[in-house]
């Protein structure tokens, strides 16, 4: 089992965990405008929790976006800091996965989960995902940045659940025929973690200099 840290400031929630072992450890806090002051004390202290140096891990994993374009400037330079330095591999996560990861948890295989971040300017990030036997959810469609209106249902799935802060939108966006919807759910780096360890297995870590954002939005500003 590798040992990997995970990092996300890509929404409003910032976090850190680390796999050690079969031991997930993990710091969350919600603070829109702390990021660049708690990333890495969290870091520091998980580290610490288990005794551990940047050098004993095998590779930083980060959620890539789309998201906060500050947020993510935040989570990436600061990813790319650490890896540099103790020369590690990086894995990109996409945010829309670790939140779609973040909402499964609590609903059976099959379920089909449809992950939206507020996007601002009036539009939303979107992607369909479906939770999987073994617990990991997997993407069903691209990735999309659209207005709220344009959201469409891609599933035919028994059972589909809505999650994300996309879902400020809700009587624009329709129900989709969902279960149940949360607006309040925010991606977590222990969601990162889980579908990081799935792409190190598959060989999918790459060199640092790839650690780089997924912002959909042709300009950024």
């Amino acid at each position: 089992m590798p040992r990997l840290l995970a990092l996300d400031s890509s929404t409003e929630a910032c976090s850190v965990a680390l796999l050690d072992g079969d031991v997930v450890i993990e710091r969350y806090v919600e603070a829109p405008r702390e990021h660049m002051l708690r990333l890495l004390p969290m870091v520091d202290e998980l580290l610490a929790e288990r005794g551990l140096t940047l050098r004993d891990l095998d590779a930083i994993a980060f959620a890539r976006g789309p998201g906060s374009f500050t947020g993510l400037r935040i989570c990436i330079g600061v990813v790319q800091g650490l890896a540099f330095g103790a020369q590690l591999p990086v894995i990109p996560v996409s945010t829309l996965a670790a939140l779609a990861q973040t909402g499964a948890h609590r609903v059976p295989a099959g379920t089909h989960i449809l992950s939206a971040i507020d996007a601002r300017m009036d539009e939303v990030y979107w992607g369909w995902f479906e939770k999987q036997a073994d617990g990991l959810v997997r993407s069903i469609n691209d990735e999309q940045l659209t207005a709220p209106e344009q959201v469409h249902s891609q599933s035919d799935a028994v059972h589909r659940i809505g999650v994300g802060s996309g879902w400020c939108y809700r009587p624009r966006l329709g129900d989709a025929g969902l279960a149940t919807i949360d607006a309040t759910v925010l991606p977590r780096a222990s969601a990162v973690i889980a579908l990081a360890l799935s792409i190190w297995s598959a060989g999918g870590a790459v060199d640092v200099e790839q650690a780089l954002p997924v912002y959909l939005r042709d300009k950024v500003v």
